[in-house]
């Protein structure tokens, strides 16, 4: 694993994407090789969750989130490290980020389009400060085509605001949603970095092949998101892993890693749109 350096990368144009769009992504960021070993890997830990209480989350017909322990991958410390992903969480959060969330989305066959929505309540820092204080990373493990259920964005609404459920906007704005929304195809080796707070839905999966995604969740100093996730390594594997990896890991220090109950919970995913 390469030391984390991100000169390279201009800061303004990550500031402008994430305060602007809500999304952006570094193409061609990890060889074919890498993520054929990660969606193999993903696949077996999926099989594991699935045959133990608790273990992947239904959000809708044949559609799982699954947290999983980082060490369980091979490729985690180069994910985590990656110089893009260091330049994207310096730049929007701040130099003591810290990494809270491992896991994985996995839209099967048979996945219905899921209601607009984002993933968790607008903070106050957000709705009342406008800063972001929290990013999702995402890593496709396979090409996304049109059938295989592509998340679609609409760009720029991390900032709105509406009564009522606070994850779900009312039926009378989806129309806004509609006319801004932008599918996205990433293929396999491009990581993307977005607010879970701009509203988004996954389309339905009407193809014959899953297509999963990794997850890597991010907090600056004053997100709460640590508090929905329980990221775990062993004692061993965070010694070997580089001092300035271990300085953005939001984590328990444990002897025997501990069975994960998945508690990111959100209800109004399991039935799929309604309208």
């Amino acid at each position: 694993m390469l030391p984390i350096a991100s000169e390279q990368y201009d800061v303004a144009a990550i500031m402008g994407g994430l305060y602007g769009d809500g999304i952006i992504a570094c193409q061609g960021a990890f060889s074919r090789a890498f993520i054929d070993q990660l969606g193999d890997e993903i696949a077996v830990l999926f099989a594991e969750a699935r045959s133990r209480p608790g273990g992947a989350l239904e959000r809708g017909p044949n559609r799982y989130y699954v947290e999983i322990h980082p060490e369980r991958l091979s490729g985690f410390a180069a994910i985590a490290a990656h110089p893009w992903v260091h330049a994207v969480c310096s730049a929007v959060l701040g130099p003591h980020y810290q990494i809270v969330e491992a896991g994985f989305d996995i839209p099967g066959p048979g996945a219905m389009r899921q209601p607009w929505h984002r993933d968790f309540s607008t903070p106050p820092e957000t709705l009342i400060g406008r800063r972001l204080n929290s990013l999702a990373f995402n890593i496709t493990t396979v090409d996304v085509q049109d059938d295989m259920g592509p998340l679609e964005i609409a760009p720029g609404t991390q900032w709105d605001d509406w009564p009522g459920d606070p994850m779900f906007p009312p039926l009378a704005a989806w129309e806004r949603y509609e006319q801004r929304r932008v599918r996205k195809r990433p293929q396999m080796g491009d990581i993307s970095a977005r607010s879970a707070l701009t509203i988004h839905r996954g389309t339905a999966n009407v193809s014959q092949q899953a297509r999963p995604a990794y997850v890597l969740g991010v907090d600056g100093p004053d997100g709460r998101n640590a508090e929905r996730h329980d990221l775990q390594l062993t004692r061993a594997y965070n010694d070997k892993l580089p001092a300035a990896l271990r300085d953005h890991l939001h984590c328990r220090i444990v002897d025997t890693l501990q069975p994960l109950v998945q508690a990111h919970t959100i209800q109004g995913l399991l039935m799929g749109a309604k309208g």
